[in-house]
């Protein structure tokens, strides 16, 4: 049965692209095989109206295209066009989706129409394309990753793929080293199993007579299984990538012990303060970011990252931030918002999940990130950013730099400290929500506003009644 895709975008801008989609796809011998194309303009008068039709034809599609280029095009009485609400539907559906924006067409672009490519940059990756020829090419690369993922061409994830490496190459001192922490965290039997194999037989990290890729990544040499499982952690003094770095580090060793690290070069390198002891023998320790907010994205980093991409797990210290960037992309059917609530746990490496979890560093519920979201706001701290940027997944935590000693330095009057205050908690505030914290008349919040902008403390955000100010990230 053939799998159906809708390419979705302006008509009238994309009306060669989209037909030259669809006769590559009929023309290509394996894609032929696999897919078929839904072209708005190639069905016959009938009694289903526009948008009846897009919707339902949204609902059937397995593979959903998207083209963006300078014109957001027809917008319905909430504003929206009708690309964008397929879009989410297909988003809603947990559609598999891939997106291409026509290069040079950025400068003239719709404001709608550049809103709506970063909503969807902050969901998957997006590729540019200059000409059909350089088009097509790349959707024949994108729809053979749909067959990879579906289990056609090939029916096993990463980690589960037979490596190259001996039973007896493992270390068995760590593989003991994973009962006894199973025992501890999830009351395993594993403890009660003797012998490597059989341990690695009873957990599926065997494939025949050969160890599989995740028993590699975490009790042999990782390197062996994947050439960029390592963790890079850089530290730069100021709010960019600007080398030399203050300190670099690589982490190759196992997936375990690049947590460990990991987590240990981010602390040791956050300031941190004391507090008093008067309920125990030692004083508490607070760091300018939670520990468990660091340690939890290190973790997802690791755990869900694309093993057969080139790149690495990189963490990056700013003065005003840790970001911890991963290649891959959130999986099809979850949107950055949905990870701020409850969701279904999903993994890209469903073995090297299973070992994590049982060594106590993962649950399998879904709230990672409404974890490490609540450590922040419990510590005063903006909530974490979660986007896309080009084919890494990036998670940032962010500093408080709204100190006590920062707003004074500024000059501001009380209602802009108190906007600053309610801002602390949240990502970003309009003028309507800046008025209600703050008691201020319409014309005193945008004068309020636009100084604390000039000042280099927000930045703004949209046109119109759409303008939003978000901490500008000092």
């Amino acid at each position: 049965m053939s799998r159906m895709i809708f390419i979705s975008s302006v008509q009238s801008e994309f009306a060669e692209e989209r037909k030259a989609i669809r006769d590559f796809v009929r023309g290509e011998t394996l894609l032929k095989k696999h897919f078929e194309v839904f072209l708005f303009e190639d069905q016959p008068a009938q009694s289903r109206g526009p948008v009846q039709l897009y919707t339902e034809e949204v609902e059937g599609c397995e593979v959903y295209i998207v083209l963006i280029g300078g014109r957001y095009g027809f917008e319905d009485k909430q504003g929206i066009s009708p690309t964008e609400h397929e879009f989410d539907r297909a988003v809603a559906r947990r559609k598999h989706r891939m997106a291409f924006v026509k290069a040079g067409t950025e400068k003239d672009r719709d404001a709608k129409e550049a809103r709506f490519l970063k909503k969807l940059g902050d969901q998957l990756k997006w590729s540019e394309f200059a000409a059909v020829g350089d088009l097509n090419g790349q959707v024949y690369a994108s729809l053979i990753r749909v067959l990879e993922q579906d289990h056609v061409l090939d029916i096993r994830p990463f980690d589960a793929r037979a490596s190259s490496v001996k039973v007896s190459d493992l270390d068995a001192t760590k593989i003991r080293t994973f009962q006894d922490r199973a025992e501890e965290y999830r009351h395993s039997i594993l403890k009660r199993i003797s012998g490597v194999k059989s341990v690695l037989t009873h957990m599926d990290l065997m494939d025949g007579s050969y160890p599989n890729n995740a028993a590699v990544l975490f009790f042999g040499e990782p390197k062996t299984a994947a050439r960029s499982a390592e963790t890079k952690c850089l530290h730069y003094a100021g709010k960019e990538a600007i080398r030399p770095a203050l300190s670099y580090q690589t982490f190759d060793t196992t997936l375990p012990e690049q947590i460990d690290a990991a987590v240990e070069f981010v602390m040791s390198r956050l300031a941190r303060s004391v507090g008093v002891r008067d309920k125990a023998t030692q004083a508490p320790v607070q760091y300018a970011i939670p520990r468990a907010a660091v340690s939890e994205a290190i973790i997802n980093a690791i755990a869900h990252r694309d093993y057969r991409a080139a790149s690495a797990v990189q963490i990056s210290m700013f003065s005003d931030r840790v970001e911890v960037s991963n290649p891959g992309e959130l999986p099809r059917g979850l949107t950055p918002s949905q990870l701020r609530q409850a969701h279904p746990s999903i993994p890209r490496n469903p073995l090297i999940s299973e070992v994590l979890y049982l060594s106590g560093y993962i649950e399998k519920a879904g709230t990672g990130t409404t974890e490490m979201i609540r450590r922040c706001r419990d510590a005063g701290l903006p909530e974490p950013d979660f986007r896309q940027v080009g084919d890494q997944w990036v998670v940032t935590l962010w500093r408080d730099w709204l100190t006590a000693d920062f707003i004074a330095e500024r000059g501001l009057n009380e209602r802009q400290v108190k906007g600053l205050e309610v801002l602390r908690q949240t990502r970003s505030m309009t003028n309507s929500e800046y008025r209600k914290a703050t008691g201020a008349i319409a014309k005193t919040a945008a004068r309020d506003l636009d100084e604390l902008v000039e000042k280099g403390i927000l930045r703004r955000e949209g046109a119109g009644r759409g303008v939003r100010y978000s901490r500008s990230g000092h």
